[in-house]
């Protein structure tokens, strides 16, 4: 069998990182200005944030049976498979570089006199050098800030996994793991930082909200798919013929239980403000809310009641609820729950969307809903002068430039990461690949 240098060079690459790491000269953190003491911490916060990590955790093969249901019994495997990939794929890049790139220390542009960060330094946290037991004081104040990394890891494991179900059934597995790397070191982690950091531009300068990732996780998923579809062109047979709704129908149950984690744990605590609380709330709330309203809305357009259509009505009013759910309230995220199933619906089967063939309508539900989310969020959300109808009028214009400002950065670097992938690796599989099957082709087995 010839061996492909793509494939050697990608052992390499894994044998250096293990080397590396073995070597590495870890130094632990001292407690001062940047970092705190073990007084701090708050075992019932640690607690609840182990349990939200690994809910999270759980949402990324969750997600690998909702996506490996949908598509066509040839391509199951590969499809199941991509998701899972990146939790060994981007788990390993975090702790590498990819932390320290979204939570270093900010480096950026000075705006009205103040630092506002572009990326983290890339030498903070290589390797997770300083990551330890104490709590930092601006990133978890009462939490282990290994904890915290190890939280935050499992957001950047879910979204380029979300980005799969538009490319499936037609991409190179290798070209894959270099696009997602690539997509998580340029595209992720600056816009992590930017929003997330307490000194990130958008979050810092413009005031962005985003409570648990509808902007970082979900709008940067859905705008890189379509980039992505189009980069890639349609499908030879583009006929969506769903192999296993049961399939569907555990992966949307393990999506909805791990998505308690992924908003309520972005509280990043268990306490009297009861935030993590509410969260928890809105989130089911609002995902049974779309879940109804696209059911019915299936209806009213002659459609049939369907398990797949309930279950992508479930996914899109968690996606819609996640930008606010620690700021709206459990009233509103019935209405949040029901706009956005209506709008992701109508996106789902707009014939212009159609026509590009994201095969599993990520951009529709997660690049839509995360949008629909973020405007709602700046619309509603609670507090004096947090949102248009608390009189934020500058808050909701702000929200507003960001949401261009993003959706151009996402948009536009994964199409130049598609291309240079492309470049690299030919990104789409030959015609006889996809004619027999990704499963077959690309990894020597079937259903």
């Amino acid at each position: 069998m010839k061996l492909e240098k793509r494939w050697v060079s990608a052992f390499v690459i894994i044998t250096l990182v293990a080397v590396v790491g073995l070597v590495w000269p870890h130094t632990d953190p001292v407690a001062g200005t940047t970092f705190g003491t073990l007084d701090q911490l708050n075992t019932a916060d640690i607690a609840w944030i182990l349990t939200s990590s690994c809910l999270v955790l759980l949402m990324t093969p969750g997600l690998s049976f909702f996506y490996g249901g949908m598509v066509g019994k040839k391509n199951v495997i590969s499809t199941m498979l991509k998701s899972f990939i990146c939790l060994g794929v981007i788990s390993l890049l975090w702790v590498v570089v990819g932390f320290s790139l979204s939570f270093g220390d900010p480096i950026g542009i000075t705006l009205n006199g103040k630092h506002y960060g572009l990326i983290g330094n890339p030498t903070d946290f290589a390797f997770f050098d300083q990551v330890s037991f104490l709590p930092h004081n601006s990133l978890g104040s009462t939490l282990p800030f290994i904890l915290y990394a190890l939280f935050q890891m499992k957001f950047a494991v879910i979204t380029p996994a979300i980005i799969t179900g538009a490319l499936a059934e037609r991409i190179r597995f290798i070209s894959f793991l270099l696009f997602i790397s690539l997509f998580t070191l340029l595209i992720y982690a600056p816009l992590c930082h930017m929003i997330w950091h307490p000194h990130g531009l958008l979050g810092g300068y413009f005031g962005v909200k985003d409570f648990a990732g509808g902007t970082v996780v979900h709008m940067s998923a859905g705008f890189a798919a379509l980039a992505g579809v189009i980069v890639l062109g349609k499908r030879q047979n583009n006929e969506h013929i769903p192999t296993n709704i049961p399939f569907v129908l555990l992966g949307t149950g393990l999506l909805w239980f791990g998505w308690f984690g992924f908003n309520a744990g972005s509280a990043l605590a268990a306490n009297a403000t009861a935030t993590a609380a509410l969260a928890f709330a809105t989130t089911t709330i609002a995902s049974a809310a779309a879940m109804l309203t696209w059911v019915f809305f299936d209806r009213l357009n002659g459609r049939k009641v369907s398990a797949l259509g309930a279950c992508i009505g479930a996914v899109v009013g968690l996606v819609a609820i996640t930008p606010s759910g620690g700021y709206v309230t459990v009233p509103q995220s019935i209405f949040f729950g029901f706009i956005t199933a209506l709008v992701s619906n109508t996106m789902v089967y707009w014939k212009r969307l159609q026509q590009i063939d994201d095969t599993l309508d990520v951009f529709a539900c997660h690049g839509v809903g995360g949008i629909m989310g973020m405007i709602l969020t700046a619309l509603f959300a609670q507090g004096e002068n947090a949102s248009l109808v608390h009189g934020g009028w500058s808050v909701f214009g702000h929200h507003m430039a960001a949401l261009v400002l993003v959706s151009a950065f996402t948009f536009g670097g994964a199409y130049l990461l598609f291309k240079f992938t492309n470049f690299l690796i030919p990104i789409r599989v030959s015609q006889e690949s996809e004619q027999l099957g990704l499963d077959l082709s690309q990894h020597g087995e079937k259903v």
